[in-house]
């Protein structure tokens, strides 16, 4: 298996779906709008490839030079533990650098994955939720 990491190249809000869909992440998928506004507002989104097709994927906000909001991380579930999330995670940083914050909020599914490839927990993180 060999995996292409690509940045900021355009993704299908379709192939954006599939992979929300089949990662086991929640997002509104039956909202493509809001999906096809999601992406075009991110400034960082790196995706994985095989063989031509999508794999996984990560969205994040940064400013590049203090902090940077990974905001979603995704990978196919066929496609899980195989060092994908990871890679999505390192390529990141790799486009960050290592002076800037990498910040996220896990989901409660989540949550023991972030530390073992790197992440620290933090107590002091604040939220107002959405609407809708």
């Amino acid at each position: 298996m060999v995996i292409e990491y690509k940045v900021n190249v355009p993704v299908s809000t379709e192939e954006i779906c599939r992979i929300y869909d089949s990662s086991g992440i929640n997002r509104p998928t039956n909202d493509k709008i809001r999906i096809k506004k999601m992406y075009a507002e991110s400034n960082l989104v790196i995706s994985a490839w095989e063989n031509g097709n999508l794999v996984g994927l990560s969205r994040s906000l940064t400013d590049y030079a203090y902090c940077c909001y990974l905001s979603d991380l995704a990978v196919s579930l066929d496609y899980q533990k195989q060092g994908i999330g990871q890679a999505l995670v390192a390529e990141t940083r790799k486009v960050i650098g290592e002076n800037v914050n990498l910040i996220l909020l896990a989901a409660p599914s989540a949550v023991d994955y972030y530390p073992k490839i790197g992440f620290s927990k933090m107590d002091a993180a604040f939220i107002i939720k959405k609407k809708g």
